[in-house]
């Protein structure tokens, strides 16, 4: 069995839809492709908080959002998919997200990485109804950005309950 998914036919890795949906290959990765998609977010986002600050990595994640709407729609189309496992721009949008709303530490950003997994896996409501109620680019990306808002509160809880921030 082979560790990458094949891409669709018609496109070729080096085709921006491809570089962007799968964020540079991430997302081909298996198993886990949400998990390496995720994980392939965080050193872009030290870059952009390092060089830039916490607003760009925000903006950034905006920015990844619209450019998933547009890459996911058109890499389903070719794959004759509603949302392929490889596309992982939408963990990276909403792991920028996450990312931009703690403080920047090892531990906060780890614990932001494994809650917004959690949330990302586990799908609750309205997670999973999102993921259900839109189709397209939209829906490819809108059920993440509801999993990092639940990641996000369930930090500040933790944080407000037994301090985790550091």
């Amino acid at each position: 069995m082979s560790r990458f998914t094949p891409l669709p036919a018609g496109l070729v890795f080096r085709h921006p839809v491809t570089l962007v949906a799968t964020w540079f290959g991430a997302g081909l990765i298996r198993p886990a492709p949400g998990t390496w998609g995720s994980l392939a977010a965080v050193p872009f986002a030290f870059i952009i908080v390092y060089f830039l600050g916490v607003p760009a990595l925000a903006l950034a994640a905006l920015a990844a959002f619209a450019a998933g709407i547009w890459a996911s729609a058109r890499y389903c189309a070719a794959g004759g998919t509603e949302d392929a496992s490889e596309i992982v721009i939408d963990e990276v949008a909403a792991m920028w997200l996450v990312l931009a709303a703690l403080p920047m530490s090892p531990v906060n950003w780890l614990a932001g990485f494994v809650l917004f997994r959690l949330f990302d896996i586990w799908k609750p409501w309205p997670v999973g109804a999102v993921e259900r109620r839109f189709k397209g680019g939209f829906g490819v990306m809108a059920d993440d950005i509801v999993a990092a808002v639940y990641a996000v509160i369930a930090f500040i809880l933790c944080d407000i309950l037994i301090g985790i921030v550091i």
